[in-house]
C-alpha cells in the first residue's frame, strides 16, 4: 500500500478532497477507504486530518436553540400571533413534520361547532393532512377557492375539505366551480345555493391553513404548474398565498388575470382571526417574510431550519 505522499503535489490534492468526501460526505470508514483507494489506514487518517487542517473540510456545531424561543423570536420579527415549530426533518418528510405545530395551533384556537376552518391547496397543505389534523366535531370544512385544473393531488382542494372534515369530525362544504371566471360566469354560479352557500362561509372563516409559494422567479418558460400566472409583473414577487402574490416587503403586487379569481379575498383572509401560512425550505424564506408582511397570514408553522434562516435573512 502506498505510505509516502507529497501533499503539495496537485495529485494530492484531488486526492485530499476525494478521502474527504468519501469520509464526510459518504461515510466511508477509513479502513474502507483505505481498502478502496489502494492505501493504508494510517495514510487515511493523516489524509483526513491534514484535509480539516488545511480547511478542505469545516466541521461546525450549531447553535442550539429551543423551538419555543425560536418560536418567540421569530413572531417578535414577522410581527404574528402565534409560531409554532417543528425540529427539521429529512427530505421527503420536512412536510409532514408540520403536523404537530399545526395540531398545536388548532387546539388553542377551540374550533367546534358554529366554526369554520378553510383550506388552502399546495404540497405542504396536503402533507400535514396525510398524517392527520385533531379531531374538533363540528367544525365546517371549507376550500378557500375554486378548483384547480391540475391532476397533482397538493391541488385538489376540494378533496383536502372532504378529508379534513373526515379527520376531525366536521362537515365538509365544497365550491364546484373553477378558481378563475369571468364576472358574468361569477355572478351566475354565485346565485347557485350550494356554490353562494360555500362562498359566503370565507367571511366567517375562523382558522385558515394555507400553503405558502415560493418566489415566481420570472421563468415562465416550463415546467410550472398550469395555474402559475403567465405574466412578467411576478418576475419580482416574493411569493403568494392563494395566487394572491406580495413582494418581500409584503405589499401586493397584482397581476393580469387577478380580478378573475374565485377566491377568498386579501380583505376577508386578512379578517380571519387565525390564518395560519405552513411552510419549510430555507429557499422560501423571503416567501415567508413577504407573506407576514402582507398580512394575508397571522400565524406560522415551519421547522428550526427554515425559521433560523428567517431570522438570518430579515
Amino acid at each position: 500500500m502506498t505510505n509516502s505522499l507529497d501533499i503539495a503535489s496537485p495529485d494530492s490534492r484531488t486526492l485530499l478532497h476525494t478521502v474527504a468526501r468519501l469520509h464526510y460526505e459518504q461515510d466511508m470508514s477509513q479502513r474502507d477507504i483505505a481498502r478502496q483507494m489502494k492505501l493504508s489506514t494510517a495514510t487515511v487518517s493523516r489524509l483526513i486530518r491534514r484535509a480539516r487542517d488545511e480547511g478542505i473540510v469545516r466541521i461546525e456545531i450549531s447553535e442550539f436553540v429551543e423551538p419555543d424561543s425560536l418560536a418567540q423570536q421569530l413572531a417578535a420579527s414577522l410581527k404574528l400571533k402565534h409560531v409554532a415549530i417543528a425540529p427539521s426533518a429529512p427530505e421527503p418528510g420536512a412536510m409532514a413534520a408540520l403536523a404537530e405545530p399545526v395540531a398545536r395551533l388548532l387546539r388553542n384556537a377551540q374550533l367546534g361547532p358554529g366554526t369554520v376552518l378553510g383550506l388552502g391547496w399546495g404540497r405542504t397543505v396536503w402533507e400535514v393532512l396525510q398524517v392527520g389534523l385533531p379531531a374538533f366535531p363540528g367544525t365546517t370544512t371549507v376550500p378557500l377557492s375554486g378548483g384547480i385544473p391540475e391532476a397533482a393531488r397538493h391541488f385538489q382542494i376540494g378533496e383536502f375539505a372532504r378529508l379534513a372534515a373526515s379527520q376531525i369530525g366536521g362537515n365538509p362544504r365544497f365550491v364546484h366551480a373553477p378558481y378563475l371566471l369571468s364576472d358574468e360566469a361569477r355572478h351566475a354560479l354565485i346565485k347557485d345555493p350550494a356554490i353562494g352557500g360555500s362562498v359566503s362561509l370565507w367571511e366567517h372563516v375562523d382558522v385558515a391553513l394555507v400553503g405558502i409559494g415560493r418566489p415566481h422567479g420570472g421563468d415562465r418558460t416550463s415546467g410550472g404548474a398550469a395555474m402559475t400566472p403567465d405574466d412578467p409583473a411576478l418576475d419580482h414577487a416574493a411569493g403568494d398565498v392563494l395566487l394572491r402574490y406580495f413582494d418581500v416587503s409584503g405589499r401586493m403586487v397584482p397581476w393580469r388575470d387577478q380580478g378573475k379569481l374565485l377566491s377568498i379575498s386579501n380583505e376577508q383572509l386578512k379578517r380571519v382571526p387565525l390564518a395560519i401560512g405552513l411552510a419549510v425550505s430555507p429557499s422560501k424564506a423571503v416567501s415567508i417574510i413577504g407573506a407576514a408582511r402582507s398580512g394575508l397570514i397571522n400565524a406560522l408553522a415551519t421547522d428550526t431550519r427554515t425559521a433560523m434562516h428567517i431570522l438570518k435573512t430579515i
